[in-house]
């Protein structure tokens, strides 16, 4: 468990937290996960799922999954009424310390039209490999995807994969 400069603790995601993360996932997402998507991930041994609590409720999430040597960061959410308070980047900075690795590469796939997470994502060193066209089959809206690697955080683009075949969410 820590506690991030913005007053927020992180501390893992467990069963309890979902009633919490479903209404956080209806709310922030044209199309949320199911409750059985959630359980599915937070079972696993080899992910990270993380919760931002702040004055004993949960106020944001992040799930990620470890695929061979990649870290892929499936799903990041912040209560829409509590954005731009640095939850998401506690989530992410807790997330980056716990893969414990200064050699982790971290991947996942945004929303082209979501500004406000590829600004945040690229703070955080992650840079556009690649596009998935017509990924998102709500609106058919292109995915960008992006890679967080060492070479990244340096400013460089030489170890990005052009596409990842390890994604597979909805977000």
């Amino acid at each position: 468990m820590s506690r991030s400069a913005t007053g927020v603790e992180i501390r893992p995601l467990v069963y309890s937290d979902m009633p919490a993360v479903i209404d956080i996932e209806r709310r922030a997402f044209p199309t949320p996960w199911s409750l059985a998507m959630f359980v599915l991930e937070v079972s696993k041994p080899t992910g990270i799922c993380l919760a931002a609590v702040r004055d004993g409720e949960l106020c944001g999430y992040v799930i990620c999954a470890r695929h061979d040597l990649d870290w892929h960061i499936m799903n990041v959410a912040v209560d829409p009424e509590k954005r731009r308070q640095g939850i998401a980047s506690a989530l992410l900075a807790e997330l980056y310390a716990r893969a414990e690795d200064s050699q982790a590469r971290f991947t996942l796939e945004v929303r082209q039209a979501n500004h406000e997470a590829i600004s945040l994502y690229t703070r955080d060193g992650f840079r556009i490999a690649g596009k998935r066209r017509r990924y998102y089959q709500d609106n058919g809206e292109d995915a960008l995807i992006m890679w967080r690697t060492p070479a990244t955080l340096q400013g460089r683009l030489d170890d990005v994969p052009a596409a990842d075949p390890m994604v597979n969410h909805r977000r």
